[in-house]
């Protein structure tokens, strides 16, 4: 083969392996959350605050706790999106919520998805946009809480920092 054709074998393998071992390659994030609790109290509890947070004034001391827009709900899945304050991305949220432990326990698959196609770094707002909810609602603080995610689940989890995003 010739050098050219060698070179651009090894460029193309370098460059998938880095790509491949960095996360997703779309801005998003999966997380998935324990909770010692019914997924009743789980859905209620989320549904309130996406709509508390509905408006501009959660994010008036700066931040992303504002914008949520429920999409659709019922108690075993939520669907919203969430709107950046400054420049306006939007960003699609699901939550499915799946009862175990004779419906005493509830086990959630979050999902934070940017709509802008070309987004690969998000400095983990997708990761923000789900952990602020979990967070704001107090589920936190729930008996049983545990979460499970990555890096390799949510683009640049490592760098999120949900008081500002």
């Amino acid at each position: 083969m010739h050098f050219a054709t060698w070179l651009l074998v090894g460029m193309l393998t370098i460059g998938t392996s880095t790509l491949c071992s960095a996360g997703p390659l779309h801005a998003q994030c999966k997380v998935e959350w324990y909770f010692g609790l019914p997924c009743r109290n789980v859905y209620e509890a989320l549904v309130t605050q996406i709509k508390k947070w509905r408006t501009m004034s959660g994010c008036m001391m700066g931040g992303e706790k504002c914008l949520y827009k429920l999409q659709s709900a019922s108690v075993h899945f939520i669907s919203a999106k969430h709107t950046t304050p400054v420049k306006k991305y939007v960003d699609d949220i699901t939550f499915r919520l799946t009862s175990y432990g004779f419906f005493t326990r509830c086990h959630v698959s979050a999902m934070s998805v940017s709509e802008t196609w070309y987004a690969v770094r998000d400095h983990g707002t997708n990761y923000c946009n789900l952990y602020n909810l979990i967070e704001g609602s107090g589920l936190t603080e729930a008996p049983g809480y545990q979460e499970v995610t990555s890096e390799f689940m949510c683009t640049q989890r490592s760098f999120a920092n949900c008081t500002v995003y």
